[in-house]
């Protein structure tokens, strides 16, 4: 096989090349909401992805990988030319780097998954027709790109709907909010262990000579439970004291601050009364009583005017002072109730900013088990193929390839990945503390426990699934349609240009090569 090595240096290359397009459009998929509710920096939120995304890439991404550069398409076929093989597996890097880089730089989040799976069955389809090509294999991926953002989209929601209804609705949302966190961080910590310990790779799953090995998963099942519960624990006893504190200080200097605020009329005017007056004044110098009245009460169609939010220092949702004898004035009462929605209550922002953090880690693991298949199937693909001598893929995945996909998305991550974090963190809907974790959250779970069964589902999807549905139950109206609609043409093209550009590549290199 030596006269193509060139063929796997240029895979090295390639591969490297396509991860860093994937860390730089799909880092939005696993720090965007966080950047994007203001919870992390862009610059913490690259050095924790870098941690995950190589650490996921390691632990879990094995399993896909073998998804992508076995189960599309059936490589016996190419078992008397695995020099043509080899150059399909160049050609599939080449087609979905190119596509995935221009898509970003277009700030075009598009699926990774989408781009090589596409470009695998376009050099396949310039090799060998429709031969070999795995339909069964090829149908399952196909329907979890529909599937997933609908299941994803679904779990948030439904999370977000729990939260809102046992925490955020409550006249005191704090104090179930502390509560709430031990089973959030413990649940959360018990996912990822029993991901790891029951189905990851072979070094860290627990056997015991002469026993079956449902006897290892068992045990791997308990430990979780036990490593759930402690973190509970540590969690009640240390990190809930030490948050009550930091919250109630922050709700205290925001009453401080709202009380030493004057108030005045949204409409203007020339006139600005002072704290102490009893009245708010039209700029016409009429004087009309105020009137405190929740915003939950108020319609598009009411003739009031929302004049400040101010917390009426019990930590319950802020009144609405409002100002009667207006007309013409729904644009403002419905920006003020979009505005209102956009926020959380006082204090819990604060509550939820720290599980948003822990959960975007979470969904950065996922995201580098899932979407490390992407960068490095087919250069695992060609590395095997030039050391063994044939197609036939039955060794294990090496560990380094994986830490290798890991570092390209990282460094693409800290470039380049910014281009896309405003589009999937800020301009499709307004993100908060309390909506960003259950968008991460449920997004994780749905791409973890595909990268468990092996199907390589779009990240993209499911985040994207998530933020819309967790936008539009939050506030029907937050939510960018037209935003929406262009992500969804970007999947739809993203499989026939990726493929296209891929058989292109692969006529080429025929050419070049002689194969």
């Amino acid at each position: 096989m030596d006269n193509v090595i060139w063929v796997v240096a240029l895979g090295f290359v390639v591969s490297f090349l396509l991860a860093f397009g994937i860390g730089a459009n799909d880092v939005a998929n696993a720090f965007g909401t966080s950047v994007g509710a203001k919870v992390l920096t862009l610059k913490r939120a690259c050095i924790l992805a870098s941690i995950f995304e190589i650490s996921g890439a390691v632990l879990l991404g094995y399993k896909v990988s073998d998804t992508i550069r076995k189960g599309i398409i059936d490589v016996s076929v190419y078992a008397n030319s695995p020099e043509e093989y080899m150059l399909g597996n160049l050609a599939a890097l080449g087609g979905s780097a190119i596509w995935l880089l221009l898509a970003t730089f277009l700030k075009m989040p598009i699926s990774g998954t989408h781009s090589i799976v596409g470009a695998v069955l376009g050099f396949s389809l310039v090799a060998r027709g429709f031969e070999g090509i795995n339909f069964i294999s090829l149908a399952k991926i196909v329907a979890s790109w529909f599937v997933s953002p609908l299941l994803s989209g679904i779990v948030s929601s439904s999370i977000f709907v729990l939260i809102r209804k046992w925490i955020l609705s409550k006249a005191d949302p704090i104090e179930p909010g502390l509560a709430s966190l031990p089973f959030f961080y413990g649940v959360t910590l018990f996912i990822n262990v029993v991901s790891i310990i029951i189905d990851g790779p072979d070094m860290l799953k627990i056997s015991i000579d002469g026993q079956p090995d449902w006897v290892g998963m068992l045990i791997g099942l308990f430990l979780s439970v036990g490593i759930g519960v402690l973190v509970s624990i540590v969690v009640y006893l240390c990190v809930v004291p030490r948050m009550r504190k930091t919250v109630m200080d922050e709700i205290t200097a925001d009453n401080e601050s709202l009380e030493n605020k004057t108030m005045f009329t949204v409409g203007g005017g020339d006139k600005t009364p002072e704290p102490s007056d009893k009245h708010h004044y039209h700029p016409n110098g009429n004087a009309t009583p105020e009137i405190a009245i929740p915003m939950e009460g108020l319609s598009p169609n009411s003739s009031a005017v929302p004049l400040i939010k101010h917390n009426n220092g019990n930590n319950n949702a802020s009144s609405t002072l409002i100002e009667t004898g207006s007309s013409n004035n729904s644009e403002i009462i419905e920006k003020q109730i979009l505005e209102r929605n956009d926020k959380d209550k006082p204090g819990v922002g604060k509550l939820f900013s720290f599980l948003q953090i822990m959960t975007a880690a979470f969904g950065s693991f996922a995201h580098g088990g899932n979407d490390v298949s992407n960068a490095i199937g087919p250069l695992i693909a060609l590395w095997l193929v030039y050391s063994h001598g044939n197609v036939q893929q039955t060794a294990a995945t090496p560990i380094l390839l994986l830490v290798y996909g890991g570092v390209g998305i990282s460094l693409g991550l800290w470039v380049w990945g910014r281009r896309v974090i405003k589009t999937m963190g800020e301009d499709l809907t307004k993100i908060t503390p309390s909506s960003g974790f259950t968008i991460e959250i449920g997004a994780a779970i749905t791409v973890l426990c595909a990268s468990k069964m092996g199907i390589p589902i779009s990240t993209t999807h499911c985040k994207v699934g998530s933020v819309v549905s967790v936008g539009y139950v939050r506030s029907r109206n937050s939510v960018d349609w037209k935003l929406f609609r262009n992500i969804i043409f970007a999947w739809l093209v993203t499989v026939p240009v990726s493929g296209g550009l891929s058989a292109m590549l692969m006529m080429l290199l025929k050419t070049v090569s002689g194969y």
